[in-house]
């Protein structure tokens, strides 16, 4: 999120036009103009406290505040509703993710485009904010188990976060510039620190929602379960805050008019000189010096040189995209990878997507201690560490990072069972009879593939694993007590988990087979699942919240998601009867069964039994990946910013701007292709990022080897060097604001 932060304050440099000039002087003229009406001084903008801040930019730095609330808020959950709430698969849920992230920084380009050519930056934040806000009111609305099924479901969640990327791009471009032009030219340095306090509300809005959000979802159960409604309709209501405090300034705000956009000037001057040199490549036309200069038909002297430095820095940003393919997985992969882990901190339970508030809390951290600690050291020792290379080094940390997370992975791998694969699935048996049953599984050939006696009320110690023939088989089980042997059939399929239950029938034994969840486990929380042994139905009150029934004779329940903790008087009720179960200590990211028996001295009781263990590797493991990640952040993205703009001329800072935030986009899209056309498993995974930013890095660092650095003075236009000249020429000099 830093790339956003640091690309705030720039944005209102775009080839401005300053229209506070037209107020300073008047021009000399040899013609005689007609007395024009005496026009009444313009009103001075209020202010803050006497202050020299005009009481606007409070307006916008609470909008601010709240609209990035609203946006890191909604996305810090985005992941897990993709994957728990719409049931997609891990490489969709992170495809979406990114396409989602991808599609919020092309939209700037239209937002500004919008704002400098047609309706200025004030409505365009009024009229993108409106979006933006359907676009939180459809999401929430998808997020409600109760609204159609999963098809209405992930339809209104992709039109919501369609408008969501619209609305928020729109405005990126617009909020900081909007504010910068409340403050006079002569109020140069109040505008500069108005910036860090804009940074500031940035940093807090993300910081607060992505830690808030989580236990909006985790902590609290709708419909008996994780809240997405309440985690991305909070959200909402705070976007529909961000934009009725801005509208609120509305009578105070300086609104200059549109200025025209510089973005597609250039644009459309690199076209017009590509298509110019090509429709001239005939031999006889003499060449030029450049190929820009093929532009020089149409379009000024000043702004050919300008974009020519302009392409020199552009060039280096062709290998940038990577490091954000990198970056950007902070929300997506390391939260898929937070949930297989222990977030059980011994103070408090950490949520797994609550686990990316530490990169704007290590933003806040870094960024000055690398400035007034680490680049003094560096410094005094003697090292040239230029900007260039502080943007290497940052590649390399962030390479470690995804290094560390594979080394991450791996442990919880060894940890974690096995999953069944192509043909293949896993068994266990239960014997809810009164005796002991031996089973025997047979294949087609009438093979035995597993045999196991179990006593009464005992399972398998672990899932077998069983291999079959085709997509689908029929496994045949046999079934002997001490007086009595089945013979049964049961049908299954690949990379499935199944139960197989044994239970008395009168004097008979028979089964049934209960397929199982492969990933049981949602959110790194502990799930549970009751069968039902008396001959009445079940009704069991888990939490305040969670409400469940289970059916008579062996009926079996869904999974439900619980927190972790000790629950030692669960209210149950019959028709009949009501009492208590005693379920124990139930493990972090534990999956466990419960079988309701009859006692006949005593109320019914639970058999308590653990189909998948805790996680046990604690999800402070993540914390070196994030540390070395969020430091790669810092010194690529903000040093990287900073050499930009001191390499190309300030006209065209808005295309850098642009330019900075598609590869933002772009390297979104590189981790949905890989999400989606890799195969790979998932610590093989952050090892290909890891290489291919390690050769990016090598490319990039060649590149910036040849690059020679130009100084500031070298971009100064002959216009301003003339500056002197033309204030000689000037008369009525209206001093009220700033002296030339």
């Amino acid at each position: 999120m830093l790339e956003e932060r640091e690309t705030k304050e720039p944005a209102m440099n775009p080839f401005q036009k300053n229209e506070s000039k037209e107020t300073l002087f008047s021009p000399v003229s040899t013609e005689e103009v007609p007395p024009q009406p005496l026009s009444l001084p313009k009103k001075p903008p209020l202010k803050i406290c006497g202050s020299n801040y005009p009481l606007s930019i409070a307006f916008i730095v609470v909008n601010e505040f709240c609209e990035r609330f609203s946006y890191y808020g909604m996305k810090a959950v985005l992941t897990l509703y993709f994957l728990y709430f719409l049931h997609w698969n891990e490489d969709t849920s992170t495809s979406i993710y990114h396409a989602f992230s991808s599609l919020c920084y092309f939209t700037p380009i239209l937002g500004a485009a919008i704002a400098d050519s047609w309706l200025g930056k004030f409505k365009t934040i009024i009229y993108l904010s409106l979006v933006y806000v359907l676009g939180h009111v459809v999401k929430s609305l998808g997020a409600l188990p109760i609204l159609g099924g999963q098809m209405v479901h992930t339809v209104l969640s992709l039109v919501g976060l369609s408008l969501i990327a619209l609305g928020t791009g729109g405005i990126k471009p617009c909020v900081a510039a909007f504010g910068g032009d409340q403050f006079e030219e002569k109020h140069a340095e109040e505008r500069t620190r108005y910036f860090s306090v804009f940074y500031l509300s940035i940093n807090a809005g993300s910081l607060i929602s992505t830690f808030i959000t989580p236990m909006l979802r985790g902590d609290v159960q709708c419909f008996g379960e994780d809240c997405y409604a309440l985690a991305f309709g909070v959200p909402g209501l705070l976007m529909v805050i961000a934009l009725v405090v801005f509208a609120m300034g509305s009578k105070i705000y300086r609104k200059p008019p549109p200025e025209g956009n510089i973005v597609s000037q250039v644009v459309k001057c690199i076209w017009f000189a590509i298509s110019n040199r090509f429709n001239n490549r005939s031999g006889d036309i003499p060449k030029r010096q450049h190929w820009l200069d093929w532009a020089a038909e149409k379009y000024p002297k000043q702004l050919i040189m300008d974009v020519k430095a302009l392409t020199r820095v552009l060039f280096l940003y062709i290998p940038l995209p990577m490091f954000w393919a990198l970056l950007d997985q902070q929300g997506s992969r390391w939260t898929l990878q937070a949930t297989r882990m222990n977030g059980n901190l011994g103070v408090f339970v950490l949520q797994p997507d609550q686990m990316q508030v530490l990169n704007p809390l290590l933003v806040l951290i870094f960024i000055p201690l690398f400035d007034l600690v680490i680049y003094q050291l560096v410094s005094k020792c003697g090292i040239n560490f230029s900007s260039l290379r502080k943007m290497a080094v940052g590649m390399i940390l962030a390479s470690l990072a995804f290094a560390v997370a594979a080394a991450v992975e791996l442990k919880i791998n060894r940890m974690t069972p096995p999953q069944p694969g192509p043909q293949e699935i896993f068994l266990q048996v239960l014997n809810l009879a009164d005796d002991e049953v031996k089973v025997t599984v047979l294949g087609d050939e009438n093979n035995t593939l597993l045999e196991e006696s179990l006593r009464s009320f005992q399972k398998m110690p672990h899932y077998a694993q069983l291999h079959l023939k085709t997509k689908s088989q029929d496994f045949h089980f046999y079934l002997t007590t001490h007086n009595l042997s089945v013979y049964t059939k049961h049908s299954v399929e690949e990379k499935n988990w199944y139960s197989l239950i044994l239970r008395e029938d009168g004097k008979n034994i028979s089964s049934m087979m209960v397929k199982d969840e492969g990933n049981k486990t949602a959110n790194g929380m502990t799930t549970v699942r009751f069968i039902n042994t008396l001959h009445k139905e079940v009704n069991i009150s888990l939490t305040t919240d969670i409400f469940l029934s289970v059916g008579e004779d062996y009926g079996v329940s869904a999974y439900i998601t619980v927190q972790s903790g000790e629950y030692a008087a669960v209210h149950c009720r019959t028709e009949d009867k009501d009492f208590l179960l005693n379920m124990g200590l139930l493990d972090f990211g534990a999956t466990y069964l419960f079988v309701i028996t009859n006692n006949t001295n005593q109320d019914p009781q639970a058999w308590k039994m653990k189909d998948t263990p805790a996680n046990k590797l604690s999800i402070a493991w993540q914390l070196p990946q994030y540390a070395l990640v969020t430091a790669g952040e810092v010194m690529f993205s903000v040093t990287g910013l900073e050499f930009s703009y001191s390499q190309a001329p300030s006209s065209m800072k808005s295309v850098l701007q642009a330019a900075w935030l598609l590869t933002v986009a772009v390297g979104n899209i590189i981790v949905l292709v890989v999400a989606q056309f890799s195969g790979l498993v998932q610590w093989a995974e952050f090892i290909l990022f890891s290489c291919l930013l390690l050769v990016v890095c090598l490319i990039f660092s060649i590149m910036g080897y040849y690059y020679v650095p130009i100084k500031p003075e070298d971009l100064q236009k002959p216009a301003d060097k003339q500056i002197l000249h033309t204030q000689e020429n000037v008369i009525n000099l209206e001093t009220k604001k700033t002296k030339l």
